[in-house]
């Protein structure tokens, strides 16, 4: 066994750097003097390591600070929002996603483009995804914008570190190599592309963007054709060893129930997913995410939930409680007190969430003593690609040595 190496004097500048640029993003505008009392660097460090963030473009000043103290205290820091972006994209079974947004998370450009992507190739999907993060990446830079990276939110089984998707069951995608077309086509100087499962996407944005007060350990539960799940323990991704975790769609809910894509049988998507309440509520449209067909599938079953009508209302009693059993087992494996309901669940929580809450407290055995606070999502059906976009930001947030002192950034770094 070798032994560790001790930090040098630049990893430990690297780490200071990004305790106060996130220290900035997170409790900002900041006096230097602020900024030394929160992180406990001396004055004269953190007015080094701003004066880097600042050549970098990464904070700005603000102007005099309300703040008082000593050591330079007039100038207040903020993050600077006119410099670098993260770039978003999402596909899924019936609409493509791009977003940009800025390094304090705002979205400067949102656009999605509809149409079903199941009757085609991955090649012909994925060009189409190229000219959209094209197109957005001339947009971002009208408004100002440094593009840093991409992010793409994909519907399967993701090994982020090699850039390949191994299964998209609704989407019929098998071992497509997605870093590696894009790199290729999308000619944005070769700047870090990164791949990842849209749930997982989907939860870091509900925990960024989301809103939620105290929000560090949850599961979030996305619901269209398919079902994924988000695992966030201490604020930070669980992704498991190959990155497969948050299969929730495929836990066993049935043993002897309907085949599934994945090639068991009773899966939780076979009876909680989209195709499966509109089979017990007797509708025979297409299936396609309330994004990809909104005046479709989904739009005809809430009306039908909003009118009371019986059977559809005991489809969604069902699958409420099918959902309730899977989440349940997950709360039991992590111990998590907060889920979050996404997607197609949010639009049918009026009528889901009772028996999908009563299952919960039926099962999660830690109940007595912390009971499970069951939350909506608030971003809906941009919290995928939303995520998308800030992983790429919380990136530079995290790790500010990949920009460069002219404003450039460092590729694949």
């Amino acid at each position: 066994m070798s032994a560790q190496r001790a930090a040098g004097q630049h990893t430990v500048r690297q780490h200071n750097l990004a305790l106060v640029l996130q220290q900035i993003a997170s409790d900002g505008p900041l006096s230097r003097a602020r900024i030394a009392s929160l992180t406990g660097l001396t004055r004269a460090t953190v007015s080094s390591l701003v004066d880097e963030l600042l050549q970098a473009s990464l904070v700005a000043e603000l102007g005099p600070s309300t703040g008082g103290g000593i050591g330079r205290p007039g100038s207040a820091l903020a993050l600077n929002r006119a410099s670098y972006a993260g770039l978003g994209l999402e596909v899924n079974v019936d609409y493509i996603a791009v977003c940009v947004a800025d390094l304090a998370g705002e979205v400067r450009y949102l656009r999605t483009r509809l149409g079903d992507n199941r009757r085609l190739s991955p090649g012909r999907v994925l060009s189409r995804a190229v000219r959209m993060a094209r197109t957005a990446s001339k947009a971002a830079e009208a408004d100002g914008l440094t593009v840093a990276g991409l992010a793409v939110a994909l519907p399967g089984l993701v090994e982020a570190e090699r850039g390949l998707l191994r299964l998209a069951p609704n989407l019929g995608w098998l071992d497509v190599r997605v870093v590696d077309f894009l790199a290729v086509r999308l000619e944005l100087d070769g700047l870090p592309i990164m791949v990842d499962n849209e749930a997982n996407l989907a939860a870091l944005g509900e925990l960024w963007f989301g809103g939620h007060q105290g929000l560090t350990d949850f599961v979030h539960v996305s619901g269209e054709i398919g079902i994924g799940a988000g695992i966030v323990v201490g604020r930070e991704l669980f992704r498991g060893v190959m990155g497969f975790a948050g299969e929730v769609g495929h836990v066993t809910v049935q043993a002897d129930g309907p085949p599934c894509r994945c090639g068991a049988r009773g899966c939780l998507e076979q009876v909680a997913g989209q195709e499966a309440i509109m089979r017990a509520a007797g509708l025979t449209g297409e299936a396609g995410t309330s994004m990809g067909q909104p005046g479709g599938s989904v739009a005809e079953l809430l009306a039908r939930a909003r009118s009371g009508e019986a059977r559809t209302l005991e489809a969604v009693e069902a699958a409420g409680r099918a959902l309730g059993i899977a989440v349940a087992a997950a709360v039991n494996l992590v111990d998590t007190t907060t889920v979050v309901l996404g997607g197609l669940y949010t639009l049918l929580g009026p009528w889901l969430r009772a028996p999908f809450a009563e299952e919960l407290e039926a099962r999660v055995i830690g109940r007595r003593w912390s009971r499970v606070r069951v939350l909506t999502s608030r971003l809906g059906p941009d919290a995928a690609v939303r995520g998308a976009a800030g992983a790429v930001v919380r990136e530079i947030l995290s790790n500010p040595a990949v920009v460069r002192a002219d404003g450039g950034v460092l590729s694949g770094t």
